[in-house]
């Protein structure tokens, strides 16, 4: 190869580190200067934890590799919540058997609730028709034909799912279609399929709270 050649491809290859890490830093400025004014904190370290501490969430117990990072915690609107990027690997072999490594970057939305609650999942049928197979219950079919072709709705308690599912919370799904949303243990969640941007993390957690708002208080009662 060419010396210019080799010269011309390391320039540009410093240009665009230069460029990621100038973004980067960008980015983190903007949430912090967000978490400043929400009263929240932020922290731009991994964090290794909040897979081993949320694993009964399904969408936080996969693949290999995972952490949080960019992390927005505190209190918003009285609720307890959370917000992160979140990576993890997945392996494959190509056609000459090689190791190959994927990277996949989501970020994720946490709400803590007052009591523990059984596993609900609503989302889009493609996002969920592999957890489905994996845990082996049926999605639940609600007298909506609209909402039904729109989500997929899986749990073991289909009393919940009904309390849950009720006529004011399918409106506001069938309006935020690419929601997929996740209760378990004492969490809502929901996650996006692209990493935090800072000038929509307030509407997600207006988004949160809206969806905690919905779910009926009997849940909460006993």
């Amino acid at each position: 190869m060419p010396v210019l050649l080799i010269i011309g491809v390391v320039a540009i290859i410093i240009v665009v580190g230069v460029l990621q890490a100038a973004a980067a830093r960008k980015r983190r400025e903007a949430m912090m200067a967000l978490a400043t004014r929400l009263g929240l904190r932020y922290s731009a370290e991994r964090d290794r934890g909040i897979a081993s501490r949320y694993e009964f969430l399904d969408k936080l117990d996969q693949g290999s590799n995972r952490y949080a990072t960019n992390i927005l915690s505190g209190t918003y609107e009285g609720h307890e919540v959370m917000a992160f990027d979140y990576h993890y690997e997945t392996h494959s072999t190509d056609s000459k058997g090689r190791r190959q490594t994927h990277h996949h970057w989501f970020s994720f939305f946490i709400l803590k609730l007052p009591k523990r609650l059984p596993e609900l999942t609503i989302g889009p049928e493609s996002f969920f028709s592999k957890i489905a197979q994996a845990v082996g219950y049926d999605d639940i079919d609600f007298e909506s034909h609209e909402f039904s072709r729109a989500f997929c709705v899986r749990s073991r308690d289909k009393k919940f799912a009904y309390d849950v599912c009720h006529a004011r919370m399918m409106e506001y799904l069938l309006a935020h279609r690419k929601m997929s949303v996740e209760i378990d243990s004492d969490s809502l969640a929901f996650a996006t399929s692209s990493r935090l941007v800072p000038e929509r993390i307030e509407s997600s957690l207006r988004q949160l709270v809206a969806l905690r708002e919905l779910l009926p208080d009997y849940l909460f009662e006993g």
